[in-house]
């Protein structure tokens, strides 16, 4: 058990029947009345965000996720499936579960799949990743000092700006958290 006057930011919390990252907090001293804790919370497995106060001594359940890295194998329709490393078993996954991620991630590639009570929840794709342009405009060489871009589809299907001098076959770097073209390699 955590109590509220505890609170950090990152903590995984189960509170109101739900799992619940703190997201930010802020112990609060009123001139008048008691002290709480406000906090801003989100839900790890709908993705949510509320806010809401506590008293210092209310105590919650500390929340027990366990992360693993794993295999992307397949998709077949709305499941994406997953294969564990050390046991060879393979998970399925919703695809809602895996909307961030799936657009940079190409079979055989690994991930992190986040479970709580060994039930998958979230997939995160690395931070960065190399793919191959698969579709784009011809590119021009010289065009390398302007700052005009081109759509291009990678070879997971995502579609994302690049410079003008990319062609289709180059191999990108991508940033998967902001899902912008990075370099060349």
């Amino acid at each position: 058990m955590i109590t509220a006057g505890d609170f950090k930011k990152g903590i995984t919390i189960e509170w109101d029947g739900g799992v619940w990252n703190i997201v930010d907090f802020q112990h609060v001293k009123p001139g008048k009345g008691a002290a709480f804790v406000r906090t801003t919370m989100k839900n790890v497995m709908t993705g949510s965000v509320i806010e809401r106060t506590f008293n210092p001594s209310d105590k919650t359940a500390r929340a027990i996720i366990e992360t693993k890295d794993m295999q992307y194998v397949y998709n077949d329709g709305g499941l994406y499936y997953f294969m564990d490393m050390e046991t060879y078993e393979q998970i399925p996954v919703n695809s809602d579960q895996v909307e961030d991620a799936i657009p940079y991630v190409k079979e055989g590639q690994n991930v992190t799949v986040r479970f709580f009570k060994e039930q998958p929840f979230s997939v995160d794709a690395p931070n960065f990743v190399e793919l191959e342009i698969t579709d784009t405009e011809p590119g021009f060489k010289g065009n390398t000092a302007s700052n005009t871009y081109k759509p291009a589809t990678l070879e997971t299907g995502y579609t994302l700006q690049v410079p003008l001098f990319i062609n289709i076959g180059d191999h990108i770097r991508v940033d998967t958290r902001s899902g912008e073209y990075m370099e060349r390699c």
